[in-house]
């Protein structure tokens, strides 16, 4: 009876403690210039980021400036420069957008402040159980060290009126290439958007697929890859410049498709071609489509350095990206047109009509039309990967 009777009290207690806990966040936050360091490629990103640091200022007197990045690994760099150097408090970074290998080298490394997801009232939205996509990250448990705010899938991106048959596979698309030389490409695999594109194949071609969520071998590498690189060698002729150079990035490699130099594209948001349209970016016959089998979906999350100046700051500004509210701000096409991180379940009714009432367009996919979700790969395996394309691709 005393068990019980102690656990009762500690459920009841549990709120106001975690109410009181969070007034003092609030109370150390006030003021405060939280440095968000996130990749800087997409305007429409940044232009969100922007919006996140005007709403929190005025809610809670939270400042956010962007340090944007070409590379995350800048930032995971700076975080270790620091540490070497003895600087473990006062850290120039307060907030990284991380995922994968990056998130795994921080990890590894004790860079990063936590756990701290649990004490954010907003994660009561969150489905949070041990293999719940905001509680993996890479195949690597989260463990509260980082918070969710994105949700990330792989999709292609096609012209229908130039190209409207598309291949419902990987393997497919050897011969889609082969009866339409030139028109296709993938960004370089440096590049985040092509090293997916290459795991994207390595999944459907792996022997045995499941060994992909366990850390690379040297072994376990070499019997993975034996049919992607067969596969890649009768593909590459028949890319855009016979596979001899690549577009930097997915947003030259959306130019190149609005242009009419290609005719397939590649994005990591299923609704970015609907934003695309509306913006002139992309012409309205542009579709998403994804392989049968389905196609790699993770989620973008935001980390704080264990020696950050501004973590009071930090954490009222992911617990804001968590707010239903800045979520389906988010999921607007017109805004980002990301999808939510949240488990609708958790939802209340007004909380779900605002999801429910967002605009459609006849380039903006339904979830059910993106087809299974496959589970990205252990990160070690994305830098094995692209080291071994390079070596073999480039001079």
């Amino acid at each position: 009876m005393r068990l019980l009777s102690a656990l009762a009290l500690s459920a009841l207690c549990a709120g106001p403690v975690l109410a009181e806990d969070w007034q003092a966040t609030l109370e150390a936050a006030k003021g405060q210039t939280v440095y968000w360091n996130a990749w800087g490629g997409d305007s429409r990103t940044n232009d969100f980021i922007t919006w996140v640091g005007q709403e929190t200022e005025r809610l809670y007197g939270v400042k956010v400036e962007q340090v944007k990045l070409t590379d995350t690994a800048e930032a995971v760099t700076r975080v270790l420069s620091e540490k070497t150097a003895g600087q473990d408090a006062g850290g120039a970074i307060d907030l990284i957008w991380i995922n994968g290998p990056n998130f795994l080298a921080m990890k590894e490394q004790g860079l990063l402040h936590g756990p701290f997801v649990a004490g954010l009232p907003n994660a009561k939205y969150l489905d949070l159980s041990a293999t719940a996509p905001a509680a993996v990250d890479f195949t690597v448990p989260v463990e509260g060290m980082e918070s969710p705010w994105r949700l990330a899938k792989f999709v292609f991106v096609h012209d229908s009126a130039r190209a409207p048959e598309v291949p419902d596979s990987m393997a497919g698309f050897v011969d889609w290439a082969a009866a339409h030389p030139g028109r296709m490409t993938h960004p370089d695999p440096s590049n985040f958007m092509g090293a997916t594109f290459l795991k994207q194949a390595l999944i459907e071609l792996a022997p045995d697929a499941a060994a992909l969520q366990q850390p690379v071998t040297d072994a376990a590498f070499l019997a993975a890859s034996e049919p992607l690189w067969a596969w890649y060698d009768a593909l590459r002729p028949n890319l855009w410049r016979k596979g001899e150079a690549f577009p930097e990035n997915e947003s030259i490699q959306n130019q190149m498709l609005n242009d009419g130099e290609v005719d397939i594209a590649m994005s990591f948001d299923p609704a970015s071609t609907a934003a695309f349209i509306e913006q002139g970016l992309l012409p309205e016959t542009a579709r998403v489509f994804v392989p049968q089998a389905g196609s790699i979906g993770n989620v973008s999350f935001v980390a704080i350095p264990y020696n950050a100046a501004h973590k009071a700051g930090a954490e009222v500004v992911a617990n804001f990206l968590l707010e239903p509210s800045t979520q389906a701000h988010q999921q607007d096409i017109r805004v980002l047109g990301s999808f939510s991180v949240l488990d609708p379940t958790k939802l209340g009714t007004a909380e779900a009509a605002a999801f429910a009432a967002l605009p459609k367009a006849p380039a903006l996919p339904q979830v059910q039309d993106l087809g299974p979700t496959l589970l990205e790969p252990h990160a070690s395996w994305m830098t094995r990967l692209t080291e071994a394309w390079a070596a073999r691709y480039t001079k």
